[in-house]
């Protein structure tokens, strides 16, 4: 029988989204890797900074995400800013166009992590951030934050 809670081991997030989107909803996808380029991602060399996905043709696409060349790859190493294909079932692709095709709305990828022994991608379904909203945000942390102190202070 296989494990009940196959382990997950996260490989890199996307913090920038988070500041810049806000997700409505995320969603699994798989995603077309080379060898090396898993090899790599093992090592955990990746950067997600400024990666977005599209869809063309009914398929799922991820640009902007740089996967640095493994160093013993050789002649096998492939392109560190190729477009990746992204693994989701079609009808969860036709929603996702669904709401891309609305205003406002982004699919971000959020992280990478290992599910067992396979590569899973996060995908987030986003709508922007205006500047106040950032603002806000900042000011919401730094108050969580002074409460914290202000309790931890107090049980001295």
């Amino acid at each position: 029988m296989a494990n009940a809670k196959e382990n997950t081991k996260t490989i890199a997030q996307n913090k920038k989204a988070y500041h810049d989107y806000f997700v409505d909803e995320s969603f699994e996808a798989g995603i077309e890797l080379a060898g090396t380029e898993v090899k790599s991602l093992r090592q955990g060399k990746v950067n997600l900074k400024d990666s977005w996905c599209n869809i063309v043709d009914g398929e799922l696409f991820l640009n902007g995400c740089h996967i640095s060349p493994y160093e013993q790859g050789n002649i096998f190493n492939k392109d560190p800013m190729r477009v990746r294909r992204l693994l989701m079932h079609k009808r969860e692709i036709m929603r996702l166009f669904g709401y891309v095709k609305q205003d406002g709305y982004s699919i971000i990828p959020l992280s990478f992590y290992f599910k067992g022994s396979r590569v899973k991608v996060q995908v987030g379904l986003c709508r922007g951030k205006k500047l106040y909203d950032k603002r806000a945000d900042m000011a919401e942390r730094a108050a969580k934050r002074d409460i914290e102190r202000a309790v931890k202070d107090h049980n001295r």
